[in-house]
C-alpha cells in the first residue's frame, strides 16, 4: 500500500513540486518547496533507462549527504518508485502539490504550460511521431505518475513553446506547402533553458543586453542556439527534431537529405536504422569513434587526431552558426554561453569565439579560464556571458504561476 503523500491545490503556498525532466535513456528530477517563488530542496538524476543498473544519485540543496544506488530501469515507468524512495522523508513533512514535466515537443498547437488532461495527453500521443526519442518515454512517465496520485495535477511545460513566436520565414521548412498544414515545420528545442537564461539576462544584464540583439547558445549533450531580439525569438540551430542543427554528442545535426536514399541503396540501410545512426551513433562519438562527452575527447586531443577532429568540428559548427545568427539579428549585442559544455569548457569557448573579432567578440583569457560570469574584454563591443542554465527551475515556477491562477 502506497503512501499518498498528494495534497490539495490550497497546499499551494506551503507544499512541493516534483519537477521531471526525462529524456530518452536518462531522468533529472527536483523537489522545490512552493512559497513566494519555488526553492529548490533537492536534485536528482537517473540513468541508463532501459537497462538492469540505472543509478539513481540525489543530492539535497545546500550541502547534507546525497545517495547513490544501483537500481534496474528496464522503462521510464520503473523509474518512479526507485525516484519517490529518495523523497520519502519530505514527502513525509510537506504534501506534494503538483508534478511538473518537461515535454520536448509542443507541436503546433501548444505556446503555454497545459495542465495534462485526457484531452492534452490525446494531442501528446498524436505527437509522438514527430519525436520518438522523447515523447513516448515522457508520456510513460505522466502515466505511471497519475496512477501513483491519480488526484494530482500534472503540467506539461515545453521545450517548443519559447520558440513559436518566430517569424514565419523562420519557422517554414522548404518543402511542398501541403506538409506545413500538417504541422511539418521548424519548432526549435532547449526553449526551457532559453526561457530561463532570458529571466537571468534579465536579472543581471544591462537595459541594453535585455533590449538587445542576443545569442543563447545551450551547449551540453544536446547542442542548440538562439538569437532573440528585443525579448523576442527570431531564429534557432534545430528545426522539426531535436536531431537537427548543431552535431552533439551522438546525433549528427543537419545533414544532406540525399544520405538517406543513399545508404538505402549502397547499404540497405532502413528507415529505422538511419534513425537510430543520426541520433545514437553519430555527433562527437561518430567523429570520434571513442566518446560521446566532450571532456574524455579534449583530454585525448593531443595523442588522438580522431577526437581532435571531433572537438574541431564542434566548435566550427557553434562558430559558423553565431554568423548566422548574427546576420538574422542584423548584429549581436551580447552572447551567452550555457550547459554542461558551454559552462565548463573554457578552451571551447576560447576556440569558438576565436576569429570573430569582426562581429565585436574579444574574449578576456584571464576571465574566461576562470569562468567568471562576463568574460569578454571591457572593450569588447559583444557582452559574453556565461549563465547557469536551470531548466527544473524554469517549469516549477510555471507550474505555481498556473496553480496560483486556477488553470
Amino acid at each position: 500500500m502506497h503512501t499518498d503523500w498528494s495534497g490539495s491545490i490550497s497546499d499551494v503556498s506551503s507544499g512541493l513540486i516534483l519537477v521531471i525532466n526525462g529524456g530518452s535513456s536518462t531522468l533529472k528530477f527536483a523537489l522545490f518547496h512552493t512559497g513566494s517563488a519555488p526553492v529548490r530542496e533537492l536534485s536528482g538524476s537517473l540513468d541508463r533507462i532501459g537497462s538492469a543498473e540505472g543509478t539513481l544519485r540525489w543530492t539535497p540543496e545546500g550541502g547534507g549527504t546525497g545517495g547513490a544506488q544501483v537500481v534496474a530501469v528496464p522503462d521510464h515507468a520503473a523509474c518512479i518508485e526507485p525516484l519517490l524512495s529518495c523523497l520519502t522523508d519530505r514527502l513525509t513533512h510537506h504534501p506534494l502539490v503538483a508534478i511538473g514535466h518537461r515535454v520536448v515537443h509542443g507541436g503546433p498547437r501548444y505556446r503555454a504550460p497545459q495542465r495534462l488532461t485526457p484531452a492534452v495527453m490525446d494531442e501528446l500521443h498524436r505527437l509522438s511521431a514527430y519525436d520518438p526519442e522523447h515523447l513516448p518515454g515522457e508520456i510513460a512517465l505522466i502515466k505511471a505518475l497519475a496512477q501513483r496520485y491519480p488526484q494530482l495535477s500534472q503540467f506539461a511545460c515545453f521545450d517548443t513553446a519559447f520558440h513559436r513566436d518566430m517569424p514565419t520565414v523562420a519557422r517554414r521548412l522548404a518543402i511542398p506547402r501541403r506538409y506545413e498544414t500538417q504541422g511539418l515545420q521548424r519548432y526549435g528545442f532547449h526553449g526551457l533553458s532559453y526561457a530561463f537564461l532570458m529571466r537571468e539576462l534579465e536579472r543581471v544584464g544591462t537595459p541594453h543586453e535585455i533590449n538587445g540583439r542576443v545569442i543563447l547558445a545551450h551547449l551540453g549533450n544536446g547542442a542548440s542556439m538562439a538569437a532573440v531580439n528585443n525579448g523576442r525569438p527570431v531564429d534557432t540551430t534545430m528545426s522539426f527534431t531535436p536531431t537537427s542543427g548543431l552535431p552533439m554528442s551522438r546525433r549528427s545535426g543537419d545533414l544532406d537529405p540525399g544520405l538517406v536514399s543513399y545508404l538505402a541503396r549502397t547499404e540497405g540501410m532502413s528507415v529505422d536504422q538511419f534513425h537510430r545512426m543520426v541520433n545514437t551513433e553519430s555527433g562527437l562519438l561518430g567523429v570520434s569513434e571513442t566518446s560521446s562527452d566532450m571532456r574524455d575527447l579534449l583530454k585525448q586531443e593531443r595523442t588522438d587526431a580522431r577526437a581532435a577532429e571531433a572537438v574541431a568540428l564542434f566548435c566550427y559548427h557553434v562558430k559558423k552558426s553565431i554568423g548566422s545568427l548574427a546576420a538574422a539579428l542584423g548584429g549581436l549585442d551580447t552572447l551567452v554561453f550555457s550547459a554542461g559544455i558551454g559552462e565548463h569548457a573554457p578552451i571551447v569557448r576560447a576556440r569558438i569565439c576565436e576569429g570573430l573579432e569582426f562581429l565585436g567578440i574579444v574574449i578576456d583569457p584571464a576571465r574566461n579560464d576562470a569562468g567568471e560570469a562576463v568574460i569578454s574584454k571591457n572593450s569588447s563591443q559583444v557582452t559574453v556571458r556565461v549563465i547557469h542554465t536551470d531548466e527544473e527551475s524554469e517549469i516549477a515556477g510555471s507550474v505555481m504561476e498556473m496553480l496560483r491562477d486556477g488553470l
